[in-house]
This record gives structure tokens, sequence and C-alpha cells, in this order.
């Protein structure tokens, strides 16, 4: 039934967003969609679940280089390095017209020798799989009214590949469906990119360690900030801020934050590092490292 629920979300968007799909430009229908049209970096990067936005904080950006006129996509490979752990997260996503986005990830924990004190094994690995959609509601990142932000809704849908880790560590499944609207903007005369993000989940680590707890099972708003600076039209510096739900009694989890710069290498590749302190992580505290993430664009 929970699964049937997702879908049900999902037909929403489509559904919300095929009078877009379908009025698009008839003449932009001749004209080469694959070609992008978005100013540099303003379609963001690929977060760890796969949706466009920053490294840890989704935005409501929608993938890709193309505007209202085209379809374009991403795809992207992360790894953050920290003291007891490494974090690697694969994925791919598709723009819709600038207008609706998919997208798919991969997430995988290696537990490297906390596995061994968990009873997992040495080098065991968590793993989890992210779908997504977006819906870009109002406004626009760069154009506009400047005090309009632009506005978008999603829904990812995740699935952990360790169900009896999951019930070990307390977790009451291993699925779950996070929910969010966030807004974005880009005051290009400061050079300054916001972003706010409400979401709504009971997930743990992400969902790595599964969804809820035997206590506490319900749904509650998260934040995730974001606040950038172009020095540059290829280069920017910035950071995020994203808080995170404590279910789990014998492993707790802290806020995350990070310190980013992107850079655009060209016009389809992105680079991105950061320094990360994501806290505590399955009873390992203080875990700070780097991200480095690449992502191709079109």
């Amino acid at each position: 039934m929970k699964d049937l629920s997702v879908l049900r979300v999902a037909a929403c968007l489509f559904s919300l967003s095929a009078s877009t799909l379908v009025s698009a430009n008839l003449p932009a229908q001749a004209q080469d969609l694959r070609n992008g049209g978005k100013l540099l970096l303003t379609n963001g990067v690929s977060t760890i679940e796969g949706s466009g936005g920053g490294g840890l904080a989704t935005w409501s950006t929608i993938a890709g280089n193309a505007t209202q006129e085209g379809i374009g996509g991403s795809v992207h490979g992360t790894v953050i390095e920290l003291p007891d752990y490494n974090w690697t997260s694969f994925g791919v996503s598709v723009g819709f017209f600038d207008r609706l986005e998919l997208s798919y990830a991969r997430q995988n924990l290696d537990t490297i020798d906390i596995g061994t004190a968990l009873g997992l094994g040495r080098g065991y690995t968590l793993n989890q799989n992210v779908f997504g959609a977006k819906l870009k509601l109002a406004g626009d990142v760069v154009y506009g009214d400047p005090l309009l932000p632009q506005i978008a809704i999603g829904v990812q849908h995740k699935r952990s590949s360790d169900a009896a880790v999951v019930a070990a560590v307390g977790g009451a499944s291993p699925n779950g469906t996070d929910f969010y609207i966030s807004a974005t903007k880009l005051f290009l005369s400061q050079s300054v990119l916001a972003n706010a993000t409400v979401r709504f989940t009971k997930a743990n680590q992400t969902g790595l360690l599964g969804f809820g707890s035997a206590t506490d099972s319900n749904h509650k708003p998260q934040f995730e900030g974001s606040l950038a600076y172009q020095l540059s039209r290829r280069f920017v510096v910035g950071g995020e801020y994203r808080t995170k739900p404590n279910n789990l009694g014998i492993a707790r989890e802290d806020d995350w934050v990070d310190l980013f710069a992107a850079y655009a290498l060209t016009r389809n590749v992105t680079v991105t590092a950061a320094y990360v302190d994501l806290g505590s992580i399955a009873t390992a505290d203080n875990q700070r490292g780097a991200l480095l993430s690449l992502q191709a664009a079109f």
C-alpha cells in the first residue's frame, strides 16, 4: 500500500506538469533539444540523493542545461571520505522543459572497521536506491520578479537494500518516502544565491539505516539551507546546513554542515569540493571529512 501511495504522488506530479509539457512552444520542437541555454552553474550540481541542488541540500532547480524549450539532464559521481566511513553516490537526472525533473541515485556507505565493531564484518557496505521527482511551480532562479524565488515541490522514494541491518538498529522499515518544498533565487547584482528547503522525512541517515523507529515513525519537517557567492561566472563558493531527525536510540544523528567550492570546467562539466561535518553516524562521532563530486550536464 505504501508503494501505491508513492505511485499516486508521482502520478500527481506528472498530471500537474502535463499541461506545461504539452503547451511548450511548438517552434521549439524543431530545435535541437540537446542544446542547453541556462547560465553557467544556475542549474546547481547534483545532491547525494540525485536531485538538482547543492551537495547536501536539495534546491528547486531543474537538472540539466536546457531551458523551457528543451530536455536536459546530468550524471554525477560523489565521494565523501570520513574518518570511519566512505560514502559514495552515483546517479542520473533528466529535466523536461525546465519544469519537471526525474532522478535516480545509488548511495553506498562503506563501514570499513566500524562494520566489525557492529558485528557486520569489516567493509560491510550499506546500500540504498533513491527515486525522485520534482515539479517547478512558480518563479525563476534568475529571471522575473527579484523578490519571487523559483519554487518547486518534490518527492523521493528510498529503498534500503539492508532490511536485516535496519531491523537490528531499530528502524521501523527499510523503505520510505520524503516530501519537500524548495525556494531558490540568484540575486545577480549581488552575485548571491540563496535556497531554503523544508523536507518532511523519517529517514535515518537519509534512509541508509531505514525509516523511523518502533517509538517514532512519523514524518517530521527538517530544514535545508544554502548560501553561495559567485566569484566569477565559473566559480562559486558557499555553505549549507541540513537538519536531521534523530529516531534511533542506539545511533544518534546530528545535523549536517558543509563549506563548498564549485567550478565549471566547461559548460558541461562541473567539479565540486567541500569540507563536510556529518556529526555522528551509526555510533561513530566526529565524522568530518572531504566531499568531491563530478557532474556532467547537457
